[in-house]
């Protein structure tokens, strides 16, 4: 753990600086921010730091001989007592039906649930080893694996894209009409700008056929729209919703993650937002632990997007979205996923080589080598 005391204030100096800024997880200001970006979460406006759901929420009980690891108690043969950390946005959102469970009683194994505005508060959770899980941003997760010296493994894609672009002009139909164009997004550098950078060089678009106009936070992308100093916004949901329903001049004229999956061939990369990494020690000593959170995240994920309005009522509950009516018309179009094994790889190495291609900070300097993915045997 000294070693990763050691290496906690420039990680979390590169997590910030990294990462996309989305209101929410990554309120997407600086790197984390998404999902603080695409790299973190979307935070909803006015939606305060919601509490995770009460810490030692019941889990199953325990059956069998329990053994105590690191002052946790066990739950069931093969099981642990496992700590989530995750970010207030999208990412958190595939998991309120486990959050559900646990609080029953009725989940596999004992859960603590908790919530951050940004990555940094769960970096150092993960550093004291006080989390044994964490929900965050894509690329935030590359640049933990490089400075926390390969301690940590990504195991599933948790958010595929949650950026759009919004307009009240009526006149964008395709990515051609961005020609000549101003359009407001948040954070120069981070993960969707250089997202929508992917987009327009694909699409044979040069940076000086456009204005990119570079706003602090999301808020700010909608006045310019309104004071009609930006034509067209980029933004994360659950924003784009929010925007919207304050505004019925604004519509979704853009869904980036289609345009990037038009870029893409047969078995190339995703749009990511967030993906879950586990403590490499946590996985080495609890390794059917960490198969059954997988199990039972990947339930809880078709739990949300099967049953929206039971969803929207448990995201509202725990403040990761004003309100039921907001959270309902948002959660479709936020990619809730599970997604795992070489399916995860290719989509999240395609991804993170993007992001790497134009800046290779924003992947810690360096792209993931094979130990990164975490690929059940």
């Amino acid at each position: 753990m000294k070693r990763w005391l050691a290496v906690l204030a420039c990680a979390a100096v590169l997590v910030t600086a990294g990462c996309a800024q989305v209101p929410g997880e990554g309120s997407e200001s600086g790197a984390a921010q998404e999902e603080g970006s695409s790299g973190s979460e979307t935070q909803e406006e006015g939606s305060g730091g919601s509490e995770a759901q009460e810490e030692g929420s019941n889990g199953s009980e325990a059956q069998g001989e329990s053994s105590e690891t690191d002052g946790i108690q066990g739950a069931a043969e093969g099981t642990a007592a496992v700590r989530v950390g995750s970010l207030k946005g999208p990412t958190s959102i595939g998991l309120v039906s486990l959050m559900e469970a646990d609080s029953q009683g009725t989940a596999g194994q004992d859960y603590t649930f908790e919530m951050e505005a940004g990555a940094d508060a769960l970096l150092a959770a993960m550093v004291n080893e006080e989390l044994d899980i964490a929900l965050i941003p894509a690329n935030a997760a590359a640049i933990w694996y490089q400075r926390l010296e390969q301690q940590v493994r990504v195991i599933d894609i948790n958010t595929l894209g949650v950026l759009y672009m919004v307009s009240s002009d009526g006149q964008v139909d395709d990515v051609e009409d961005l020609r000549g164009r101003t359009i407001a997004l948040t954070g120069m550098g981070t993960s969707p700008d250089y997202v929508l950078q992917y987009v327009l060089a694909g699409n044979g678009i040069a940076l000086d056929e456009v204005t990119l106009e570079y706003k602090a936070e999301a808020a700010e992308v909608v006045t310019a729209l309104a004071e009609g100093t930006a034509d067209i916004g980029l933004l994360p949901q659950p924003y784009v919703t929010a925007a919207c329903a304050k505004d019925s001049s604004l519509q979704v004229v853009l869904d980036m993650t289609e345009q990037w999956d038009a870029l893409q061939e047969a078995g190339g990369s995703r749009l990511v937002t967030g993906v879950t990494v586990v403590r490499q020690g946590f996985l080495e000593e609890h390794p059917q632990a960490v198969e059954l959170f997988l199990e039972e995240h990947a339930a809880s994920v078709e739990a949300v997007n099967s049953d929206v309005e039971t969803a929207a009522a448990l995201v509202a509950g725990l403040g990761i979205i004003e309100n039921e009516t907001l959270a309902a018309k948002a959660i479709p179009q936020c990619n809730i996923a599970c997604i795992t094994g070489q399916e995860m790889k290719d989509a999240l190495e395609g991804y993170l080589a993007v992001l790497f291609d134009y800046d290779p900070a924003t992947v810690g300097g360096a792209m993931p080598d094979e130990a990164f993915y975490y690929m059940a045997e």
